[in-house]
């Protein structure tokens, strides 16, 4: 039986907007892009809930992403409302994972995102985004060479982003 449209939202609402904002590195955009998609997602859903409803609506996320991004053009400043008020090592380094993150070209961040902070194969990558697996495998070891030139660790790929 597919899931109810209102369930979907409640359980994956959190994720698809983390997502949304890995891509953009602002909270508040990457919840008006998470509602643009649910909106459009929400209007087909009956056909979308029979096959993966999940990978559908993250690909419109991620295409609203790169949308937004092109509309844009400029250089964002880093929205540190997800970030815990403490300054313990922890905090301190996802901070400079985020500002990484976000000087990356949009096709890196949009690999990276999904590989590691989505868990997705690279074969879900390339699915996802429309590109062979060998585009995944070669945007994702540029994305995480530049990462590490910004003095992050192997570990921090799995940090948790939340807000």
């Amino acid at each position: 039986m597919p899931i109810a449209f209102e369930e979907y939202v409640a359980a994956r609402f959190p994720a698809l907007r983390r997502l949304a904002y890995l891509l953009t590195g602002d909270w508040t955009e990457a919840e008006d892009l998470v509602q643009d998609a649910l909106v459009r997602c929400e209007r087909r859903w009956s056909g979308i809930a029979t096959d993966d409803p999940h990978a559908y609506v993250r690909r419109s996320v991620v295409n609203g992403a790169a949308n937004w991004r092109r509309r844009r053009r400029i250089e964002l400043p880093l929205d540190e409302g997800g970030a815990v008020a403490d300054h313990t090592p922890a905090t301190d380094e996802r901070l400079v994972l985020l500002e990484a993150l976000r000087r990356l070209p949009v096709d890196q961040r949009q690999v990276l995102a999904l590989r590691f902070f989505e868990q997705l194969s690279e074969a879900e990558t390339a699915h996802a985004l429309d590109i062979a697996p060998g585009t995944v495998k070669s945007r994702t070891s540029r994305g995480l060479a530049a990462l590490r030139e910004a003095g992050l660790t192997a570990g921090s790929k799995r940090m948790e982003i939340t807000s």
